[in-house]
């Protein structure tokens, strides 16, 4: 593109002046020349790291974004920010750092945008916090910018048969209830996770990245492009391009996510049974936005929306299939040509939703991945919202696969996710029990950890379905089974959950939305009066931090919000 036009907005304070001569002087040492001072400064915020390999790929992303922006007339800087492998933080003390991760991410980037005046922005994520950061960093910054996520992973194979992630969680309960050998859980092992790319299932990080493009935030087909795929690189090349379009026509990200964007956005997680952390992380970008986004609006576009992908963890297949038959942009098609979302959304292309959809291919007839609307795996969606005296501020549960919409058991209280690992492997949880972990919320985890482990380990012990699991905490996008998180408030703060104990009777009801335990209001007065609000678990470091400043989950977990 042309640089004739003055796009410099907020660079062109290191660029001009005498006394700019110290800032100009440390980019020349980078590379930059006189005729980069002229250009607008495009920040590429790279989440590249070896830990994962969600992220392994994305230096290589990275240059080739920047290659986009210096073909096309801008200067480009590449930053890195950090990222952690949720799949290996789970199921022990590193989980409590996945959640606070996503603050951290989105800090960062804002921090380098505006300590280093640049005036546009490509970031480029793989992992599950990795795509609301970079989106929650966005929406504060409120500068031209395009997401790129990095890719799905390729399914592994072992015996014929697709494996992933989740397979060898599901393998160790497998293992502990005597089905599986040791030398048959090691072939797992070595076969699920066969290269670069985020879990391939429709878990945290694709239901995000579907988010994300259904936002209007990252160009078509970027969700559903697997990670090692020529045209994922071609991608952020385009996505170079592309941002410094943005800048000059002065579209910025709240003009794309807006109230309808986050409406959009809803409605394909619903149609994908996407992961239950999408409520947490749209409510967060939404908040970054200013954009008021609550569990009703979940609510109220769930019972128009039937769950049409059969897709894992519920379902059969993974997101590269989903590729292979036009994507995510293939769906949201079909859901546009039902009148479910709203076409004239502004989003990266410069075009509306709808303009873009026209350009996307149709789902071939006959395949089995997303089903037809008069045939759908559930007539409206699976994520579903519950309330009751055990969550006043709701619970979230993902009804995908499950024929049982109503369990009532007793409950089988834990106030950690070992606890309850410990009782799951000795046998002391029985078909029809409730098992409760608390004190696991934002604060009191603190961090919010995931339960796949546990999850993994009822599966794979034969209970899905027929043991219920509680938590204040939150669920893998690859946990599945009768399984309800985000319970608010959490037993920290003194929420209900804090009150309940073993053999109370729970009551979990997805029909009319309920979640409850058997309990006389004088009975549970006396309990409120006998609790004692435990310490922290933390008191120094970003843990310390992050539970003193972080809010319920159901206002998206965020640790901005302003003092009341």
């Amino acid at each position: 593109m042309s640089t004739s036009k003055d796009l410099r907005i907020r660079s062109k304070v290191i660029s001009e002046g005498v006394n700019r001569v110290p800032n100009r002087a440390m980019l020349r040492a980078v590379g930059f020349t006189d005729e980069d001072f002229k250009k607008p400064m495009i920040g590429i915020a790279s989440t590249w790291s070896e830990v994962t390999p969600c992220n392994m790929h994305i230096d290589q992303l990275a240059v080739k974004a920047k290659k986009g922006v210096k073909d096309n007339g801008g200067a480009p800087l590449i930053f890195n920010t950090i990222t952690v492998a949720d799949g290996i933080a789970m199921g022990h003390e590193g989980m409590s750092f996945s959640l606070p991760s996503r603050e951290a991410i989105a800090d960062s980037i804002e921090i380098v945008m505006g300590a280093e005046r640049l005036d546009a922005l490509v970031a480029v994520g793989g992992c599950d916090k990795n795509t609301p950061a970079c989106l929650m960093a966005i929406g504060r910054l409120n500068l031209p910018a395009v997401y790129v996520y990095g890719g799905t992973i390729q399914p592994g194979t072992l015996d014929g048969k697709k494996v992933d992630i989740v397979t060898a969680f599901e393998a160790v309960g497998q293992y502990h209830d005597g089905r599986m050998t040791e030398k048959e859980l090691h072939k797992i092992e070595c076969s699920v996770c066969p290269g670069p790319g985020a879990c391939g299932g429709m878990y945290t990080a694709n239901t995000m990245a579907s988010a994300a493009e259904a936002l209007g935030m990252s160009l078509p087909g970027s969700s559903s492009t697997p990670a090692i795929s020529p045209d994922k690189a071609e991608e952020c090349a385009k996505a170079g391009k592309q941002v410094l379009s943005l800048l000059e026509k002065e579209i910025y990200p709240r003009d794309i996510m807006t109230k309808k964007a986050f409406e959009n956005a809803i409605t394909l997680v619903m149609a994908l049974g996407g992961s239950t952390n999408a409520f947490l992380h749209l409510i967060a970008i939404a908040h970054s936005v200013g954009v008021d986004l609550t569990y009703d609006d979940f609510e109220r576009i769930r019972v128009k929306v039937p769950h049409l992908a059969n897709l894992k963890p519920s379902g059969k297949y993974v997101m590269q299939d989903l590729n292979d038959i036009g994507g995510v942009s293939g769906v949201m098609k079909v859901l546009l040509e039902r009148g479910l979302l709203h076409g004239d959304c502004l989003t990266v292309t410069g075009k509306t939703l709808a303009e873009n959809l026209a350009e996307a291919a149709p789902l071939p007839e006959g395949q089995d991945i997303i089903r037809p609307f008069d045939e759908p795996l559930k007539a409206d969606g699976p994520l579903v919202v519950l309330r009751g005296n055990l969550a006043p501020e709701g619970a979230i549960a993902k009804m995908s696969g499950m024929k049982k919409l109503r369990f009532t058991g007793p409950a089988k209280v834990y106030d950690s996710e070992t606890e309850a690992t410990d009782a799951i492997l000795n046998n002391e949880i029985r078909k029809g029990d409730v098992v409760v972990i608390r004190y696991c919320g934002p604060k009191g985890g603190p961090g919010m950890p995931e339960m796949l482990s546990v999850t993994a380990l009822i599966v794979g012990k034969g209970f899905g379905g027929d043991v219920a699991l509680i938590t204040d905490g939150r669920f893998s996008g690859g946990s599945h089974g009768f399984v309800v998180g985000h319970v608010a408030p959490e037993a920290q703060v003194g929420g209900p959950i804090a009150l309940l104990q073993t053999n109370d009777l729970v009551t979990i009801d997805s029909e009319v939305q309920e979640i409850s335990f058997e309990v006389t209001p004088d009975e549970l007065e006396r309990r409120r009066a006998a609790w004692k609000k435990p310490a922290l678990k933390v008191t120094r470091g970003a843990l310390a931090k992050y539970a003193r400043l972080v809010s319920s989950a159901a206002k998206g977990a965020v640790t901005d919000l302003p003092e009341e």
